[in-house]
This record gives structure tokens, C-alpha cells and sequence, in this order.
């Protein structure tokens, strides 16, 4: 099962999140095809760690560690139409540590509307079972 999570991203100054579990279904409808990591931005950028609150402790770093170790590549990431990343670090840092060069992506062929703007990550629903 999927935790709820968010996928953000601040676009002309506002936050805009999207509902990842709402993106895997509409994704479904995509067809995925090999992409080259070399193609994504975002193994370069600081992505976990942007909120100076969230500093990457030792145990910070061991729990995307052991989240990157169940990361299950058969399920393709997630690419915005202009190529950015919307879902899949994990499995990007596991295909990274395993020294593959490419992996399975679904690319919108439209960026999806994201379901909201200007609310905080601590003001968005988080279910407190897996869904």
C-alpha cells in the first residue's frame, strides 16, 4: 500500500501540490518508456531537504534509505510534460545505486492541474492508514 503523499512545486511564487495517489490513476491511461537518468534534473537538486526545519540527519538520511531499499521499480516514475520529476525519487536513487543508466517513466503529455494552491504541506489531508 501507498502512503498519502504530495508531490510540490512552487510556480510563480505560488505552492502548488499535487494528490500523488490521483496522478498514479490518471497515469494508468499512459504508456511508460525507458528514460535515461541522465535526463532528470532532479538527482542534482536538493529534493528531500529544501525546509531548513528538515535538516538531512544521519537518521533522516537512513529513513529514505530504507524507504529506497523497498522502492519497487516496477512501477514507472512519474514526469510533468516539461520532463520534471512528479513522483519516483526512490525508485530514481535505487536504479541510481544499482548503476543502472534508465528507467521506466510515464511523461503527462499535459501537466495535470495540481488539487491545491497555496496550502501548506502540515494543512493537507494525510489519512492515517495507507491507501
Amino acid at each position: 500500500m501507498l502512503r498519502k503523499q504530495y508531490h510540490f512545486r512552487t510556480i510563480g511564487g505560488d505552492l502548488h501540490a499535487w494528490d500523488i495517489h490521483r496522478l498514479i490513476r490518471m497515469s494508468k491511461a499512459l504508456t511508460p518508456s525507458l528514460v535515461s537518468i541522465a535526463e532528470i534534473s532532479e538527482l542534482d537538486e536538493n529534493w528531500w531537504y529544501d525546509n531548513p526545519d528538515k535538516l538531512p540527519t544521519p537518521r533522516a538520511l537512513a529513513d529514505h534509505m530504507a524507504l529506497v531499499q523497498q522502492a519497487d521499480l516496477t512501477y514507472p516514475i512519474l514526469l510533468r510534460a516539461d520532463g520534471r520529476l512528479m513522483d519516483g525519487m526512490h525508485r530514481l536513487v535505487k536504479v541510481l545505486l544499482e548503476q543502472r543508466s534508465h528507467v521506466q517513466a510515464v511523461r503527462f503529455p499535459v501537466t495535470p492541474a495540481p488539487d491545491y494552491i497555496n496550502v501548506s504541506a502540515d494543512d493537507l489531508p494525510y489519512p492515517d492508514e495507507d491507501v
